[in-house]
């Protein structure tokens, strides 16, 4: 199992969002985080990385506890988050954002680290050629793509994904979740919060349905019993 959470609580102010979730995810399985907005499923993804401090719980990756540190310690052992407002540096490049992503893995060597850019860049064409142009200047669906990239780059072995597809194109939106299934061939355990529900299922191994801050259903992507519950639940 590379991800256990038990009894996770998180509070902001007197607010309690996150109530107790329990949730696991094997190595390179997929599972799709449901729920309307405002339920807690961004709070989940920013409590795991350590953007926002639990205020009970465990959450152990691949056999260590990471509840407590802070997000940087986090990182490095391997949690990468593509949050919904991407996190571009705007002063930065394309190349210069990538090359970040490059300090996350300690011990790479230059080569290893000009192999893991020309991968990228093989992978991404239109990185590529835009290289050397400021992040800003790029349209929103390839500074979502450059988001994933810096995470790709970073070797993780945990990725949180938070509406990654959202106002996208449809031929972008294409690109996107294939770099999902990427992500997950490299071994990658990903949770995704998606609005696209539909399109996710073709994605996930499993999922789970949030509602005020728990986990009130929980099932298996490719079942059609589990399905029809899951659209239920998130029903308006």
């Amino acid at each position: 199992m590379m991800l256990k959470i038990e009894g996770l609580h998180t509070h902001y102010g007197l607010s309690h969002v996150i109530q107790g979730i329990d949730l696991h995810a094997d190595r390179g399985e997929i599972i799709g985080v449901f729920g309307r907005n405002g339920v807690g499923k961004t709070t989940l993804l920013k409590t795991i990385a350590g953007w926002v401090a639990p205020t009970q719980g465990q959450i152990v990756l691949d056999g260590v506890r990471l509840d407590g540190f802070s997000s940087d310690k986090i990182c490095h052992l391997g949690v990468g988050i593509v949050p919904e407002d991407r996190r571009i540096f705007p002063g930065l490049t394309v190349a210069e954002n990538l090359s970040i992503a490059l300090l996350q893995v300690r011990g790479r060597g230059s080569q290893d680290e000009r192999q893991a850019m020309e991968r990228v860049y093989s992978r991404l064409p239109r990185l590529a050629e835009r290289r050397k142009q400021y992040a800003t200047t790029l349209s929103g669906g390839e500074q979502q793509m450059l988001a994933m990239a810096r995470v790709m780059l970073g070797k993780p072995k945990l990725v949180l994904i938070d509406e990654p597809t959202e106002g996208l194109a449809p031929m972008i939106v294409d690109e996107i979740f294939a770099m999902i299934r990427d992500l997950r061939d490299q071994g990658a355990s990903i949770l995704l919060v998606e609005q696209n529900v539909h399109q996710a299922l073709t994605l996930a191994d499993r999922f789970c349905v949030v509602e005020r801050g728990r986990i009130i259903v929980t099932g298996h992507g490719k079942s059609d019993a589990d399905r029809e519950r899951l659209f239920e639940a998130i029903a308006v």
